[in-house]
């Protein structure tokens, strides 16, 4: 690349507008220890950046609600930077998803933010919005992993992860092991109750008593598909 090239690419990058929602979240943090992820929260970051207040609350309709689905997003993405630069070889299957899980609380900037975000979406007029945050989560790992699923295993892999992710998440927020040691061990036997559940669930399919009684199960989880795109869910039944 040349130094006009790269001299172009730098003023580019400097003369982008910059993100009024990573601005809005950077500034809640320094207020989300005290107030959570609240109102006075999103009044007092929309104040500090001095972003418009009809524009702060067009991109953030639910105020401080999206700016904690944001910061969620956020831990998504560096986990996914992560998992693209770490060097997996040679690594059982299992052990890249506990590194990806490991890796996804890792990502996690402020052990209280998420706290209060665990909070918050366990509120009943957001816990929809929590499963979902979780969901995504576990699909950008299975995703990230090479998952090819395509029938009701697509949904049961992130069924099974979600609740691994999820316990691990609360063993991990009242964890204080030197380097959280006590949480990757937890995690690891999570994992390996998972793993011991598919092997009885093989085991059930090479059992020739068995297997005329799984036809039908196995012929309907084959008319499941996994949806189209993300927004697309819970996916529909297979026509073809």
């Amino acid at each position: 690349m040349t130094r006009v090239q790269n001299q172009t690419e730098t003023q580019s990058h400097s003369n982008a507008e910059p993100d009024p929602v990573a601005q809005l979240l950077d500034a809640a943090l320094l207020h989300v220890v005290f107030d959570g992820w609240s109102e006075a929260t999103f009044e007092a970051a929309v104040a500090e950046t001095g972003i418009d207040a009809v524009l702060a609350r067009a991109i953030c309709p639910r105020g401080a609600v999206d700016l904690a689905l944001a910061y969620h997003r956020r831990g998504d993405a560096a986990m996914l930077a992560r998992l693209a630069s770490a060097d997996l070889t040679g690594m059982r299957f299992r052990d890249k998803i506990a590194a990806a899980v490991r890796f996804r609380l890792e990502a996690a900037e402020d052990k209280e933010a998420v706290r209060r975000g665990a909070t918050l979406f366990a509120m009943p007029q957001y816990t929809s919005d929590g499963l979902k945050a979780v969901w995504g989560s576990c699909d950008a790992i299975w995703t990230a992993l090479g998952d090819t699923s395509e029938d009701l295993n697509w949904y049961s892999k992130r069924t099974t992860l979600s609740g691994v992710y999820s316990s691990t998440v609360l063993y991990w927020l009242g964890d204080d092991s030197p380097g959280h040691q006590a949480t990757w061990e937890f995690l690891d036997r999570r994992i390996d109750n998972v793993m011991q559940f598919e092997k009885f669930k093989a085991d059930l399919r090479k059992n020739p008593l068995l297997k005329p009684l799984l036809a039908g199960p196995e012929w309907l989880s084959g008319q499941i598909k996994r949806p189209a795109t993300r927004d697309d869910l819970p996916g529909s039944r297979n026509r073809g």
